[in-house]
């Protein structure tokens, strides 16, 4: 049981550690967000309209019934009226009150090619809602790394800002005990305490930012980050530049969907084809002399095969295809701008990777020259060279260095993910 339980924390640990990684805030973020929901929604709505065109191809029944009254019936000629009443038989003819329940069976032979094309285009309505929903979500990774980034920055200056307080505080001791010695001015104390907590109310604002990009964060990937410190991702390296980012397909689902509006198009103008037979009980029936002597309800049938050409189509076919075409050429035209504006937006990312890169190859010894101009304006204090205000100068410069470093290091990295982001290799 012992070994059971130490098996959970660890697996639950190594979760934790796991979801403060970028790429786990990413994949949490993703699905966390409410976006996804949408995935299932399509899907769904794609089975039910594809399940709807293909049912065209169902038989088509109607069950209607009427009731009518008319205000002229079919009669017979005066001459035969005449002939019937000499012989002594009264013909009413037709009554003017009918009534008819009737049924309708319709199956398509051939549709023009509707039930096909409706499919169709139910699909790529579906592919281009899902594309737009990757775009969406591939937004979202932008938003969580530039919250992540800036999480990293924060901790770089609080790390700082904490190295350069214990620094003060060092020197503080120090001035206090040179100033009880008699050594030290009351002011070089005074000096170095008012930048000693100076330094301690920037942390305080610090922290209140770090905790307010952590929650931020949260709210994003749907937890809490367990760690105090989000770790470093590694350096990714770019060796594809081939830009694959989900926008790219988005034009190619909205192309499809034009072209399966095309077809939709010309289903319009073809002819149709198809079987019925109806079926009705009611008065009068198809024998009209019968019910013309007779008010008796009858059953009545009639089978054959119908075609249906909507030769008005034509009138608008022409103008509808022209609106298609200019919808994938005003596509291809978004199409171009987009790649166009990545290709600027690479550029401006490879100059900024190349700038860093730069900086911090003179950072460490910027570092170390601060460091040395700070030991020795400690060593210059304690005798009474110069003054704590020049000291504080020369910590701040050092702490700035350093700040300066761990930032850069920082920015680059963040720089790269940037335009792998940019690109999407």
């Amino acid at each position: 049981m012992k070994r059971y339980f130490l098996f959970l924390t660890l697996l639950w640990g190594s979760v934790s550690l796991c979801a403060q990684t970028l790429e786990q805030c990413r994949s949490m973020a993703r699905e966390h967000y409410p976006a996804i929901k949408q995935y299932d929604l399509i899907n769904q709505a794609e089975e039910y309209n594809v399940s709807n065109a293909l049912r065209a191809w169902i038989p088509q029944i109607v069950l209607s019934g009427q009731a009518t009254y008319q205000s002229a019936t079919p009669t017979y000629p005066e001459k035969l009226n005449a002939m019937l009443a000499a012989s002594g038989l009264d013909m009413a003819g037709m009554r003017n009150d009918q009534y008819k329940i009737a049924l309708d069976i319709n199956q398509h032979i051939w549709d023009g090619g509707v039930a096909k094309a409706t499919k169709t285009r139910a699909q790529a309505e579906a592919a281009e809602q899902r594309s737009k929903t990757d775009v969406t979500l591939y937004d979202l990774q932008t938003r969580v790394d530039n919250i992540y980034f800036g999480i990293l920055l924060l901790q770089q200056k609080q790390a700082q800002t904490e190295a350069m307080i214990a620094l003060l505080e060092s020197n503080l001791s120090r001035m206090r005990s040179q100033y009880n010695n008699g050594v030290a001015r009351q002011a070089d104390v005074d000096v170095i305490e008012a930048e000693l907590l100076g330094a301690r109310q920037g942390l305080t604002q610090i922290e209140a930012s770090l905790n307010s990009y952590r929650n931020m964060l949260e709210l994003f990937i749907g937890q809490s980050l367990t760690d105090d410190k989000l770790p470093l991702p590694t350096m990714p390296e770019i060796t594809d530049r081939t830009v694959r980012r989900p926008e790219l397909a988005l034009f190619d689902a909205q192309s499809a969907l034009l072209e399966a509006q095309k077809k939709t198009i010309a289903t319009a103008v073809t002819p149709r084809f198809s079987l019925f037979a109806q079926g009705y009980y009611g008065y009068p029936g198809m024998d009209m002399f019968k019910s013309m002597t007779s008010s008796d309800w009858t059953l009545n049938g009639l089978v054959g095969v119908r075609m249906q050409w909507n030769i008005s189509g034509f009138y608008t076919h022409r103008n509808n295809l022209d609106k298609i075409t200019n919808a994938q050429q005003n596509v291809a035209v978004q199409r171009d701008i987009f790649l166009f504006n990545t290709e600027l937006k690479t550029t401006q990312e490879d100059a900024e990777i190349a700038r860093l890169k730069k900086v911090i190859a003179d950072d460490a010894r910027i570092v170390e020259l601060r460091k040395n101009v700070r030991l020795a304006a400690e060593s210059q204090l304690e005798n009474n060279v110069i003054d704590a205000t020049d000291l504080l100068r020369k910590i701040t410069d050092e702490t700035t260095a350093k700040l300066n470093q761990s930032m850069h290091e920082i920015e680059l990295l963040q720089a790269v993910y940037q335009l792998k982001n940019t690109l999407n290799p």
